[in-house]
């Protein structure tokens, strides 16, 4: 049994003593792989129900969350984390965008053609934090050629023209670029939007 992560918790807002209520995306690393890092759907939103988030839903298996919150981005990024550190034993990055930030991905994507496969060809790395300008400098786009990497702040988009499965274009990207990533086909990214937004 790992060690539960331990949310760092923004103090009370002082004079926002409401903020206003946003709709997240929360992206869960690395779980449902086979019997690796089980997380049941149902459960988990259950879970986030009784943590006091709104509105929660999710999107296939492999740990994608809409829900509504008044706290911020980072904030709800820890309350996940601990939540699912808690409810299901594992501690898994998660990474936060807002439904409008889903939307400048959409429209950021410089391999989105009309004949692209959304669900094979097209990902997207979701970054938990923009890298350092000189670890980015360092990113060759054609490391894995024909494939190709495309890093854009916080969002890397992949070009994989014979699928994901046995690309090498992400390895040691992470490593490389000194922040966590989770990656999402473009149907999957597509999806959330419209839930987001909808």
């Amino acid at each position: 049994m790992v060690g539960l992560y331990k949310p760092v918790v923004n103090p009370p807002a002082g004079s926002r003593e409401n903020p206003a209520m946003a709709t997240y995306v929360a992206l869960l690393r690395g779980i449902n792989l086979g019997n690796h890092n089980k997380v049941p759907m149902a459960a988990l939103r259950d879970r986030l129900r009784d943590a006091g988030f709104d509105d929660v839903a999710t999107y296939v298996q492999s740990g994608n969350v809409v829900l509504r919150s008044r706290k911020g981005a980072a904030t709800v990024a820890d309350l996940v984390r601990a939540e699912v550190a808690a409810g299901f034993g594992i501690d898994v990055p998660v990474v936060v965008r807002t439904g409008a930030q889903l939307a400048d991905v959409l429209d950021g994507n410089p391999f989105l053609t009309p004949d692209a496969d959304p669900g094979r060809q097209l990902h997207v790395g979701f970054l938990s934090a923009a890298p350092a300008k000189a670890r980015a400098a360092k990113l060759d786009p054609k490391r894995a050629a024909p494939e190709e990497i495309s890093l854009r702040g916080r969002e890397l988009y992949l070009w994989t023209p014979n699928g994901l499965g046995r690309s090498k274009v992400l390895q040691g990207v992470e490593r490389a670029l000194g922040v966590d990533v989770t990656v999402r086909n473009w149907r999957t990214v597509t999806e959330l939007h419209r839930m987001a937004n909808g």
